[in-house]
């Protein structure tokens, strides 16, 4: 089962194009549902009017999923009048869909920790000092570690360490994907408005059907086949 991020833009388009991602989200979520398509949004910004998206992050998880976003990855158009702007002319309104590199969280397995036992520290007596009970644990494939010497019990350290290791894997990975994140800023200025995969209109927005360029550069080729046979 593959797994890919996808981000749905408004770049620096205005306000209009901002509502025009949150639309083309709710049909782009309906569509995933209807394939059996798994999701979860990884980041949402808001726009600044209500029920403005200025750009999503959606983690999707299925089968068939380049099928799927042949359909959506590129350029999106709008055609209408502003809603926001009574006498503006413009009718032609662009966000962008963008594939992002995919990040993988890490997870936490058990099987995946080295434990070490050492003395305890600080205040206790006698007793810290000479006992084992502080517990080091280390994930492998990550290098993250922690230190717990709450207890005297070696055992109940143990599993207050894999607690907070487990909060810290996941701290990491909130980290590592607003890096990511910050990387897919460069879409914000890379939206290509022309030749749009997909073309909405109107209030209601309803697709616009359009013929693919496949399709046209296929039958073209057709057409020459048929005059060499002729």
């Amino acid at each position: 089962m593959k797994t890919k991020i996808i981000q749905f833009t408004a770049a620096r388009g205005p306000i209009e194009c901002t509502w025009v991602v949150a639309k083309v989200l709710k049909i782009f979520l309906k569509e995933l549902m209807s394939n059996q398509i798994t999701y979860q949004i990884l980041h949402k910004e808001n726009g600044i009017e209500n029920g403005t998206v200025q750009s999503v992050t959606i983690d999707i998880k299925g089968v068939g999923l380049s099928e799927v976003l042949d359909d959506w990855i590129g350029t999106i158009q709008w055609i209408g009048t502003s809603s926001f702007r009574k006498y503006n002319k413009r009718k032609n309104w662009y966000i962008g869909c963008f594939e992002l590199k995919h990040f993988e969280q890490k997870e936490l397995k058990e099987n995946e920790i080295q434990f070490q036992a050492i003395r305890s520290s600080g205040a206790g007596g006698q007793h810290v000092n000479k006992v084992s009970s502080a517990i080091r644990a280390k994930h492998k494939p990550t290098g993250i570690q922690v230190l717990v010497m709450d207890s005297r019990s070696q055992h109940q350290n143990k599993k207050i360490a894999v607690v907070r290791l487990r909060e810290k894997i996941k701290n990491n990975n909130v980290l590592e994907m607003q890096e990511s994140l910050k990387d897919s800023w460069e879409n914000h200025l890379n939206l290509q408005r022309g030749n749009p995969i997909r073309t909405f209109t109107g209030s209601d927005f309803k697709e616009k059907k359009q013929d693919k360029s496949y399709k046209t550069k296929r039958n073209q080729l057709k057409n020459e086949l048929r005059k060499q046979i002729e």
